[in-house]
């Protein structure tokens, strides 16, 4: 008690389900702050990128395969229209042979106001070139600067082109990539496409985004509550029906509703609850029934000895055997306790081996026939012979006794019992059949069980101490052998069990 009162006291579930959820949400707000205001500009620029780099790939694909001036001319409209974007093509062998860059700009289209490429000088070219050809394949560069009517100043690169006023200030992207025709004329592509500013952009999603905060932490905080307190209810009514059970109330029900894996929880600690009083009420019965087994012989061995110490002529061989007989029979039942305590907590263990089950079960038979011939029972074989097994020949013996013996105690007034042993494919099968009154069936499976009587009145047994068909079961299930019980009202039981054949 005092280790589990040192122990440092657990958050409720639902404290817990609801830190995780609320923990969730934020972590989605955190997200959304930092996409659409942190990284929003990072992710434009790889979308313009993306985009100009396909506009390029669709553009040099129709240059490699078929450069018709009506075809190309189209796609580079319909490219610049719906991308915005400013597109030069320009024929590097012309510009080898003259020199001249207003001859080698064959094809063209321009739907932005402040275009870049169209006024470049001969050594831009030249210098945009070299660069795609260094990358082998799409070179991308973004210039920030004053836009021109017609021209530019890239502050960055201190490049002056086309001197005239400044219209605004802004970014815009150009490529460059190097092209081939069929016949291995060589073209340089270049495309321009203006960055948009996002800073408005940003300014106006973070104040949309204080709202959306605001909501979605209302929000949150009233679905984690609603969740939380749902989801821990079930286990809160099992919590408090085990609390109950672990205080001695075995009446204790316990209550799942609401979910599939609760319910099954509270069906496993209600059958368990339900086996528990179960248990405890036969653990009563045993007392009770061993205490009478064994105040009966205590009470006789008492009683004898105290008639042969005050009477002398009382001292004789018939009252020493009646004491022998009940310290025999005390000894018997304490070693079916020990045995069924000991085959329980699994100390003691088989020690299988080959040997004759019929040569075994000939001699039970003919050892119970000889010393119980005087008191009326008939005792009958059929079947035997030599078959071989392999187990614990002294466990298997204890086994068929104690189905004879519980067969004698039950076998009514006709006093028949047969043992039958019968080969079955690669198994042999014992029976020991009685001819008593027979076991309804709702008491078939509880028979095996520890502690259980059939009727709620002690009777005491003639042979043995009434704890065999527990001490057989626990035995076989060790074997990993089939056993059962066949029984009708009125026409006796048969207890059986198989053994594999050697």
């Amino acid at each position: 008690m005092a280790e589990r009162s040192a122990r440092k006291p657990q958050r409720p579930l639902r404290w817990r389900i609801f830190v995780y959820l609320l923990s969730f949400a934020a972590l989605l707000l955190i997200l959304l702050w930092l996409f659409q205001t942190v990284y929003l500009d990072n992710f434009y620029r790889k979308v313009k990128i993306s985009e100009i780099t396909s506009a390029a790939t669709a553009i040099g694909a129709n240059i490699s395969g078929n450069i018709e001036s009506d075809t190309l001319l189209a796609l580079l409209d319909r490219l610049a229209s719906e991308r915005e974007l400013c597109i030069s093509i320009y024929n590097l062998s012309v510009m080898v042979d003259n020199g001249r860059q207003d001859e080698t700009q064959g094809f063209y289209a321009d739907v932005l106001p402040d275009c870049l490429i169209h006024h470049l000088s001969l050594p831009e070219v030249a210098r945009l070139y070299n660069s795609a050809l260094e990358a082998a394949g799409p070179y991308t560069e973004v210039v920030s600067g004053a836009f021109m009517r017609g021209g530019f100043i890239d502050n960055s690169l201190g490049l002056f082109v086309n001197r005239r006023p400044a219209v605004g200030q802004g970014e815009s992207m150009i490529l460059s990539q190097v092209f081939y025709d069929k016949n291995d004329d060589e073209y340089l592509l270049l495309l321009n496409s203006k960055l948009q500013p996002v800073d408005a952009t940003v300014n106006t999603l973070r104040i949309q985004l204080r709202f959306v905060t605001l909501i979605m932490l209302a929000t949150a905080l009233l679905l984690s509550f609603i969740i939380a307190r749902h989801l821990a209810a079930p286990i809160s009514r099992i919590n408090a029906g085990a609390k109950r059970l672990a205080a001695g109330d075995l009446n204790a029900s316990f209550d799942g509703k609401g979910y599939r894996e609760t319910g099954e929880l509270a069906e496993t600690l209600n059958y368990a609850a339900s086996e528990l009083s179960r248990t405890e009420r036969l653990q009563k019965e045993l007392i009770a029934n061993i205490s009478h087994d064994l105040r009966t012989p205590l009470t006789m061995i008492g009683g004898y000895a105290e008639v042969m110490r005050d009477l002398p002529q009382e001292n004789t061989a018939e009252n020493a055997q009646v004491i022998i007989d009940e310290t025999r029979r005390l000894s018997s039942l304490v070693n079916a306790v020990l045995d069924l305590s000991k085959l329980q907590s699994g100390v003691e263990q088989l020690r299988p081996h080959e040997f004759d089950l019929g040569e075994l079960v000939e001699s039970l038979v003919e050892n119970y026939r000889r010393l119980l011939a005087s008191e009326g029972y008939r005792i009958s074989l059929e079947g035997g012979g030599e078959t071989w097994v392999c187990a614990d020949s002294k466990r298997i013996e204890q086994v068929i006794c104690n189905f004879m013996n519980n067969a004698l105690t039950y076998t009514g007034e006709a006093m028949d019992v047969t043992v039958r042993q019968r080969v079955l494919a690669d198994k042999v099968r014992l029976e020991v059949a009685d001819s008593g009154a027979g076991i309804a069936p709702e008491h078939l499976q509880e028979i095996w069980q520890r502690y259980y009587r059939l009727n709620g009145e002690h009777k005491r047994a003639p042979h043995g101490a009434g704890l065999g068909l527990s001490i057989a079961r626990q035995i076989l299930e060790q074997h990993h052998a089939a056993y059962g019980v066949e029984s009708e009202v009125g026409r006796g039981s048969v207890f059986w069990f198989e053994l594999p054949l050697v």
